[in-house]
């Protein structure tokens, strides 16, 4: 059995700091990293293993710095090792973004993207967590970020507009 240690350090006085210790499932319970690749890659119709396997690296080292407190724990203890270390090893961001300038953030990390190709890989990587990580994770997740994430992850955003 692993144990993950995912530091959730921020200065925002909003986000507490700490840092847990989780005790990662056994490696035969966990997913493989692999699998979650082969599932992106089928999501975004990518004509490679490579390209998807960099889209969900970038897509998860941006969550990583979203999601913080337990939500973050429990998000790494269940992806596969490879993409726990992704999220875990981000340093939480110091504002929140909307869903829109997550996007843009994403963007703004792989070459030659526009906003409308950085939503299609974000998608992409956010719609496939819910069958890997289990939809009441993912409401967690959903709860501490800002209106508009819904729909990446392939949810209905029912939240009232602001």
């Amino acid at each position: 059995m692993s144990v993950t240690t995912v530091p959730t350090t921020t200065a925002t006085p909003a986000r507490t700091a700490t840092a847990t210790t989780v005790t990662a499932p056994p490696p035969a319970d966990r997913p493989n990293w692999a699998d979650l690749v082969e599932e992106v890659r089928e999501a975004g119709q990518y004509p490679t293993r490579a390209e998807a396997e960099r889209v969900t690296r970038i897509v998860l080292s941006a969550l990583g710095g979203h999601v913080i407190g337990d939500e973050r724990v429990d998000l790494a203890a269940a992806l596969p090792e490879e993409a726990a270390r992704v999220v875990a090893s981000q340093i939480p961001a110091t504002r929140e973004l909307s869903a829109a300038e997550f996007v843009d953030s994403v963007a703004a990390r792989i070459e030659g993207a526009t906003s409308a190709t950085a939503r299609w890989d974000v998608s992409s990587v956010l719609s496939v967590l819910p069958g890997l990580v289990g939809d009441e994770l993912v409401t967690r997740i959903l709860s501490q970020l800002p209106p508009g994430y819904a729909l990446l992850f392939g949810r209905a955003d029912l939240s009232p507009a602001p």
